[in-house]
């Protein structure tokens, strides 16, 4: 695997496996945009999914999975010690349009792991951990005209939670999951998104610095259905959030866009898998993140795999950084496995950096002072991606945030 050094402490790595290629196929590699042809991915996209803990190994570190986190700071999370310690609460508010239904259920119903299994140790342990599962189902051919908001709190402690937003056919719905609050948190969310369905999906970490949070994010997208999924991180110590996508016929659409701003000393990580096993799909995948501060560290894993029978896929992702100050860290990996040629295009990039000199030249030379011009140029990074969200009180909040973010550092 070839790494790209960008910058101090900010390193590019990426791959592209391909088993059959064609005039279809468009490659395009990390940062230099050159493919490398290699071994293929490892196991992420092979692992068996189970909801039994004991079919996952205590990972230590070495393996690809865990090799950035730094596992002494999952509080136990990843070696059960977690499900011993004192149990958290959360406090958990519901928003509900007309229309739309919650209800709490136990791990026997059926819409339980419809849209994905755990896929490693944590999330196996937040399975067999939770108590009582969350179901939001917004009915069949409903066109919501409000978002649907689901505030969690936590109040200290360790908690296991498992949520379902299930989306009928033909329905449309914006979904937010705003997280805030203290604890060790440890969780699986399921979306369903039913054919012909519409979901825009906005799950907000702001939890105050010392939590943590660990998270698989299941996806299942139907025929001619379309997700949109937009990932927010400011807080918490560590957050890790897995998001994976499956297609259940032809047509679907999934878009994944992601920002976070790691501050010194946090760990901020996003793994993300989008598995094309179906024809004539389409994935786009944009994160952007910030970092500041002795020790910002975030990590950015992308793996799309497009299978021999996913004929017709379209897939792009993209993983760009802004390094603010010295002692941030950035770990960028871009993978792509390519396993027929009959594709419409297929590509990836990832690229990070420090402030563009000709940008803040250009400004300044305009009267505005350099301060200023830091923040506009971060604002107008992030400000694409926020205006994805589709909903202003949610678009106005998040760049408050940015805005307070950038107040402790660019000057």
């Amino acid at each position: 695997m070839a790494d790209v050094q960008n910058t101090s402490g900010a390193t590019t790595a990426g791959s592209i496996e391909v088993g059959t290629t064609g005039a279809g196929a468009q490659l395009a590699g990390p940062g230099t945009g050159r493919a490398t042809v290699q071994q293929p991915i490892d196991a992420r996209v092979a692992v068996k999914p189970s909801y039994d803990v004991n079919d996952f190994p205590v990972p230590h570190g070495r393996e690809e999975d865990w090799r950035f986190t730094p596992l002494h700071r999952l509080g136990g999370l990843h070696d059960g010690s977690a499900a011993a310690a004192d149990k958290g609460e959360d406090k958990v508010e519901l928003s509900l349009p007309a229309g739309v239904t919650a209800e709490t259920v136990g791990r026997d119903d059926a819409r339980l792991g419809k849209a994905g299994k755990p896929v490693d140790r944590v999330a196996a342990q937040a399975y067999s951990g939770f108590e009582q599962a969350l179901v939001v189902t917004v009915p069949k051919e409903t066109v919501l005209t409000e978002p649907v908001k689901i505030d969690v709190h936590g109040e200290g402690g360790v908690r296991f939670a498992h949520v379902v937003i299930d989306v009928k056919p033909f329905a449309e719905a914006v979904v937010v999951l705003n997280h805030t609050g203290t604890g060790i948190r440890a969780a699986n969310v399921e979306l369903l998104v039913g054919d012909g369905a519409k979901l825009t999906f906005v799950s907000v970490q702001d939890w105050e610095r010392d939590a943590v949070h660990a998270a698989q994010q299941s996806a299942l997208v139907g025929r001619d259905a379309s997700l949109k999924s937009v990932l927010v991180t400011f807080g918490g110590d560590l957050v890790r959030i897995h998001p994976r996508v499956r297609y259940t016929a032809s047509g679907g659409e999934a878009e994944l866009y992601g920002l976070y701003f790691a501050d010194a000393g946090q760990h901020l990580e996003h793994r993300l898998i989008i598995d094309h096993d179906t024809p004539h799909c389409r994935s786009n995948v944009v994160y952007k993140g910030a970092l500041q501060g002795q020790d910002a560290h975030a990590v950015w894993v992308g793996d799309a795999l497009i299978r021999a029978a996913a004929v017709g896929t379209d897939t792009y992702e993209q993983n760009r950084n802004l390094v603010l100050t010295d002692g941030a860290r950035v770990d960028s990996i871009p993978n792509l496995e390519i396993e027929t040629g009959e594709i419409v295009g297929a590509g990836h990039a990832s690229a990070t950096g420090r402030f563009d000199d000709e940008q803040l030249f250009y400004l300044q030379a305009r009267g505005i002072p350099a301060d200023e011009a830091r923040r506009l140029v971060v604002r107008g990074f992030f400000a694409e991606l926020v205006q994805q969200i589709g909903v202003a009180e949610i678009q106005d909040h998040l760049m408050e945030k940015i805005e307070a973010e950038l107040e402790a550092t660019v000057g």
